[in-house]
Order: C-alpha cells, then sequence, then structure tokens
C-alpha cells in the first residue's frame, strides 16, 4: 500500500484496513509456530503496512 492511498481514506477505512492486516499477520505467527509458512517475506511487509496504517491515523488525529 503507498501511504497516498491510505491518506485519501476515511479513518473508518484505515481502521478496517489495519484490524484485516492485524488479523493476517496473527494467521502468520500461527503458521511460524507449526513450521509451515510458505511466504516467510509476508511478515515484514504486513508489519509495515500497519505501521503506516498507524501513522496516517495519527497524522489526522493531530490536525
Amino acid at each position: 500500500m503507498k501511504p497516498r492511498e491510505l491518506r485519501n481514506q476515511s479513518e473508518d477505512e484505515l481502521l478496517q484496513k489495519e484490524k484485516v492486516l492485524l488479523e493476517e499477520l496473527s494467521k502468520l505467527n500461527m503458521q511460524r509456530y507449526t513450521g509451515s509458512v510458505e511466504k516467510p517475506h509476508k511478515f515484514a511487509l504486513i508489519k509495515k503496512d500497519i505501521a503506516r496504517i498507524r501513522t496516517i491515523l495519527n497524522e489526522k488525529k493531530d490536525k
């Protein structure tokens, strides 16, 4: 996700995306502990997307 795309979305949409990403990260963690992660690079991508969303939400709160 690009920050430009995220800034154009409402807070509700951003919160929804964050929730979906957190669920996906949780599923990946479960796969990690069972030893069957197919795409380990997804951990970093999801964490970066969550950080981007949280940063933009904080920017919107300050305004």
